[in-house]
C-alpha cells in the first residue's frame, strides 16, 4: 500500500501500476450511455493520452478503450491508488502550505468509501457527482498542491488541472470550475457526450468543489425543512406520531432517516439500493430496515399509535409504497401518512437517479446500459404513477413537497398530472420546500455555514461546537429580532445536541444553519480558538452550495424569487468572484448541482483558518459578502423579509450601502398603462 509521501509524487509511470479494474465489493456507478460517434470515440481516447508520455500509449490505449466500450467513460482504474482513501490528519500531508494540506485532506475525505456513493468512479454522490474525471487527474492535483507555495493558485477547469499559475498570498490558492459550457450546449445530450470525451464534469455541488462532509451536509436543513413543514402545514411543534415518507438513502438523501429521528416523528425511507441502505443502517442513521411491505405498514402503524420516534429503510421502489399506502386509503379509510417529499437523484432521471418501479434494481441497471430508450420509457411511465398515487393521498390531509432534487420537473417532462392550475411555468400543484419553507429563511439570511476539523480529533469537533453554541448563545441574549428569534432558537438546539446524534461520517465536520452575524462571530472564535491552543490545527469553514447567495436554481434555491429573474445566474457568478477576492482559500463554480445539468449555477468556496489576524480579516470579509449578496438580491426581488435584513444590515455597517426597491402600491395603474 502507497503512503501520502508517494501518490503526491504524480503519474506512477516506471513501473506503471497494476491494473486492477474495478474492485468487488465497492459499490460502482451504472454504465453509461454517451452515445459517442467513432471520431468522438476516437478523441475521448486521444484526450485521456494526453496525461501520458507515448512510451506507454500502446499499453494504456487498448485498456482506456475497452474502459470506454464497457462503462461510456474512461476512468482510468490502473491509477486508482492502493492507499486507504480517508481524511488524514491535516499534518501528515506533505506540503508547503497549510492551505494545500487542508484541501487534500478535503478530496481525500470526498472519496472516502464511507463516504462517496461511488467511490472508484470518483462519485461522491448524485449519482454523477463528480470529484474528478478520472484517477489521472487525482494523482496530478495532489502532485501539485505538495509543491504549491503562498504565491501560487492551482486553477481545474471541469476536474483537469491547468496547472500552477503565479498569484499573490492574499488570492485563493485554487480555482475551480465545473461544467462551464456554452450556455446553447447545456442539454443533457450535450453533457453525455462531452463527460465521456473527458473534457467537463458535472461536480453537483460539494463533490467538485471538495466540500462535501457526508450526509451530515444536509440533515440540519432537512431537520428545519420536516420541522417547518410540521409547522407550516399541520400547524403543529410536536411531530410524535405523525408519518414522513420520502425515498433515497443515498450520499445526501441518507440525511432523511437521522433527520426524522432528530424531528421526532416516524420517517418511512424506501431505497432501491440495497448497499446503500445497509451502508446507512450500520453507519447508525437508519434505526430499522424491511424488504417486506406488509411489515412495513404494520410497523409504521405501531409506530404512528405508539407515538415512537423512528427511521424505518424500506428496500424496494418508492412508488410501491406511495401505491400501498393509497391501497390502506382506500380499502380502509385510514391515512396512514402526514408529510411527503423525494430525494430521488431525478436530475439524472436516466443513468441511475431514478429506478422505475417496473424492474428491479438490477434488471434496472441492465437495461439502462442496453436499451437506454426502453428505459427512459419506463422511468416516464413510473414517475406518472408515482405521481397519481400522491395526488390521490393529497385529496386528503396529507402534505407533499419537493424537494429541490427536479422530481416534479421530471415528472412533468413525463406527462405527469403536477402543474398549479393558474400558476407560472415554474410553480408545480406542489410548492418546492423553498417556496413554502427555507425560502424565509435564506430571505433572513440563514444558511447551512459548516466547518471541518483538520486534525482530525474528534475533541476538536467538541470545542468548536461549544464555542458556536457560546456565541449563539450571547447573540440571543444581547437581542435579535423577532423575524429570527425562531431560527436562532432552531439552530442553538440543534448544535447543543449535535454531538449525541453521532453525525460524523469522514471528517471532523459540523453543519450549522447560521446568518451573517452568527457565520462571522463564529469564524472569529474558531480562529481565536485556534491561536489560543484550544484546537489543535487549522479548520476549513465553507457552506453548501445551497444557501443564501451561493445558487441561482428556479425549480430550487431560486423558486420562491417572482420578479422575473429566478432564470438569471448573476447572483452565484457574483457570489464565486467575490468570494475569491474577499479572502476564500478556493472557490468553485458549477453547472448543474441539485435539479441537474443546465438547469442550476452554484457556487462554493473553503476558506482556512490558522489563528492569524490575517485568517480572521479574511473570515470577516469574505463572510458577510457571502451572505449580504443573496439577501440584497431578495431583497431587490421584492421579499420583505429580505428587505428587513439587509436594511439591519446596513444599520451595522456603514460601507455597505445597497439598491433598495420601491413598491408599487397600486397595481391597477399597470393594467391602465398598458392600454394607451
Amino acid at each position: 500500500m502507497s503512503n501520502l509521501r508517494e501518490l503526491c509524487k504524480g503519474l506512477p509511470l516506471h513501473p506503471l501500476p497494476e491494473n486492477k479494474g474495478r474492485r468487488d465489493g465497492l459499490p460502482h456507478a451504472p454504465v453509461r450511455t454517451p452515445s459517442l460517434t467513432p471520431e468522438e470515440k476516437q478523441l475521448a481516447l486521444k484526450n485521456a493520452l494526453r496525461y501520458f508520455p507515448p512510451e506507454v500509449h500502446k499499453i494504456l490505449a487498448p485498456e482506456f478503450a475497452q474502459e470506454l466500450k464497457l462503462y461510456g467513460h474512461i476512468y482510468m482504474y490502473r491509477f486508482c491508488p492502493d492507499i486507504e482513501m480517508k481524511a488524514y490528519p491535516i499534518e501528515n500531508y506533505p506540503c508547503k502550505t497549510k492551505s494545500a494540506a487542508a484541501i487534500m485532506h478535503m478530496i481525500m475525505n470526498n472519496l472516502d468509501p464511507s463516504v462517496a456513493q461511488f467511490p472508484q468512479e470518483l462519485v461522491t454522490y448524485g449519482g454523477n457527482g463528480q470529484v474528478f474525471s478520472n484517477w489521472a487527474q487525482f494523482r496530478l492535483v495532489m502532485s501539485y498542491l505538495s509543491e504549491m507555495t503562498e504565491e501560487q493558485t492551482l486553477v481545474m477547469y471541469s476536474g483537469h488541472p491547468l496547472g500552477l499559475f503565479p498569484s499573490s498570498p492574499s488570492a485563493p490558492r485554487l480555482v475551480i470550475t465545473n461544467g462551464m459550457v456554452i450556455p446553447n450546449y447545456s442539454s443533457r445530450m450535450e453533457y453525455e457526450k462531452l463527460f465521456a470525451m473527458g473534457v467537463t464534469m458535472y461536480g453537483q455541488m460539494t463533490a467538485g468543489s471538495y466540500c462535501y462532509i457526508g450526509p451530515q451536509g444536509i440533515v440540519h436543513g432537512t431537520v428545519l425543512t420536516v420541522l417547518n413543514a410540521g409547522r407550516c402545514y399541520l400547524g403543529v411543534e410536536d411531530l410524535s406520531g405523525k408519518v414522513f415518507v420520502t425515498s433515497g438513502l443515498g450520499g445526501m438523501s441518507g440525511a432523511q432517516a437521522k433527520a426524522s429521528v432528530i424531528a421526532g416523528c416516524v420517517g418511512v425511507i424506501a431505497e432501491v439500493d440495497k448497499a446503500a441502505l445497509l451502508k446507512r443502517h450500520q453507519q447508525g442513521w437508519l434505526m430499522e430496515i424491511t424488504d417486506s411491505l406488509d411489515h412495513c405498514i404494520k410497523r409504521l402503524r405501531e409506530a404512528r399509535k405508539k407515538k415512537m420516534i423512528l427511521s424505518l429503510g424500506y428496500h424496494g421502489n418508492v412508488v410501491d409504497l406511495w401505491e400501498r399506502l393509497v391501497y390502506e386509503l382506500d380499502t380502509t379509510g385510514e391515512l396512514l401518512v402526514d408529510l411527503g417529499s423525494d430525494q430521488t437523484s431525478c436530475h439524472n432521471p436516466f443513468n441511475g437517479g431514478y429506478y422505475p418501479v417496473q424492474l428491479s434494481f438490477q434488471e434496472a441497471n441492465q437495461l439502462m446500459a442496453t436499451d437506454p430508450a426502453k428505459f427512459r420509457d419506463l422511468v416516464k411511465e413510473s414517475l406518472k404513477r408515482h405521481v397519481a398515487a400522491i395526488n390521490r393521498l393529497s385529496e386528503k390531509s396529507f402534505f407533499f413537497w419537493d424537494y429541490g432534487n427536479a422530481f416534479l420537473l421530471e415528472a412533468q417532462r413525463a406527462g405527469a398530472d403536477v402543474m398549479k392550475k393558474g400558476g407560472n411555468k415554474t410553480e408545480f400543484r406542489y410548492p418546492s420546500y423553498v417556496q413554502h419553507i427555507m425560502g424565509d429563511i435564506f430571505s433572513l439570511g440563514f444558511g447551512p455555514f459548516r466547518w471541518v476539523c483538520t486534525s482530525g480529533d474528534p475533541q476538536d469537533l467538541v470545542t468548536t461546537d461549544l464555542l458556536a453554541t457560546s456565541v449563539l448563545e450571547e447573540a440571543v441574549n444581547r437581542g435579535v429580532k423577532d423575524s429570527v428569534k425562531q431560527q436562532y432558537a432552531d439552530n442553538i438546539r440543534w448544535i447543543r445536541e449535535a454531538g449525541k446524534h453521532k453525525l460524523v461520517v469522514g471528517s471532523q465536520a459540523r453543519i450549522l444553519y447560521s446568518d451573517q452575524r452568527g457565520r462571522v462571530a463564529i469564524a472569529v472564535a474558531i480562529n481565536q480558538g485556534i491561536a489560543q491552543g484550544k484546537i489543535k490545527a487549522p479548520v476549513v469553514l465553507s457552506r453548501d452550495h445551497h444557501d443564501v447567495s451561493g445558487t441561482d436554481s428556479p425549480f430550487r434555491e431560486t423558486s420562491n424569487i417572482y420578479d422575473g429573474s429566478a432564470f438569471c445566474a448573476d447572483m452565484a457568478v457574483q457570489n464565486f468572484v467575490g468570494d475569491a477576492f474577499r479572502g476564500a482559500t478556493w472557490v468553485a463554480l458549477h453547472n448543474g448541482g441539485g435539479v441537474g445539468w443546465g438547469e442550476v449555477i452554484n457556487g462554493g468556496f473553503g476558506l482556512v483558518l490558522d489563528g492569524t489576524e490575517e485568517a480572521e480579516r479574511k473570515a470577516r470579509m469574505m463572510l458577510s459578502w457571502d451572505v449580504s449578496n443573496g439577501v440584497a438580491r431578495r431583497c431587490w426581488s421584492g421579499n420583505k423579509k429580505a428587505y428587513e435584513i439587509i436594511c439591519q444590515t446596513m444599520e451595522e455597517n456603514q460601507k455597505l450601502n445597497v439598491t433598495l426597491p420601491y413598491d408599487v402600491l397600486d397595481e391597477s395603474i399597470l393594467e391602465k398603462a398598458l392600454r394607451i
